[in-house]
């Protein structure tokens, strides 16, 4: 009987055990401190760094190859390549099989990814395996960010959607932590403070 409660017990908590912790909130600007600006700022980029290396983020910005998929950051199957305009190889574009919304399998709780924009980011903007101060200088340099200054670097963290789809990715992904709107909200105040890079 003591072994029956016991592996009913464990069927009960098991849900909780595989949430992973990357799901956690993040916090928001006003919860993050520093001795100066400056610290500060490098510590809400610690902070907007826990959505940059989610595998939601990492799996689409590869240093070299193509893309990675699920938490383990795998390579992708099929096996794909970058392609020209980082969109797939001809004939297999993206879009083979990657549309305009994320579509649930009839048969498991799993689904195939999906949005508008759905495409590699350039190799410039390739940060996997990178540490956060390589990210955050990367981040910073327009000549490795697709021409961005901060305003827009902003605007594409609060707003895109393909960004966005971190929060939505489909059954059977955990999303990034936190939401769009909290990631924004650390962006508009680590430039603020002065968009300083962590050591």
């Amino acid at each position: 009987m003591r072994a029956l409660a016991l592996v009913v017990v464990a069927a009960l908590v098991q849900p909780a055990m595989i949430q992973p912790a990357a799901a956690q909130d993040l916090r928001t600007p006003d919860q993050i401190t520093g001795a100066d600006d400056a610290a500060r700022s490098a510590a809400l980029f610690v902070e907007m760094g826990k959505v940059l290396t989610h595998p939601r983020c990492l799996n689409c910005h590869p240093v070299t190859g193509g893309p990675t998929q699920g938490d383990d950051m795998r390579a992708h199957n099929p096996p794909v390549v970058r392609g020209e305009a980082d969109f797939g190889p001809a004939g297999m574009t993206c879009n083979t099989c990657h549309g305009t919304r994320n579509v649930s399998f009839a048969t498991q709780p799993a689904s195939i990814p999906g949005h508008e924009a759905w495409a590699l980011a350039p190799v410039s903007m390739g940060w996997q395996g990178r540490s956060l101060a390589e990210i955050c200088a990367q981040i910073k340099d327009p000549a490795r960010n697709g021409g961005k200054d901060l305003e827009a670097i902003h605007a594409h963290n609060a707003e895109d959607g393909l960004v966005g789809w971190g929060w939505d990715p489909g059954q059977g992904r955990p999303p990034a932590p936190g939401s769009q709107e909290v990631f924004g909200q650390l962006t508009r105040a680590w430039i603020d403070t002065g968009a300083a890079c962590p050591g």
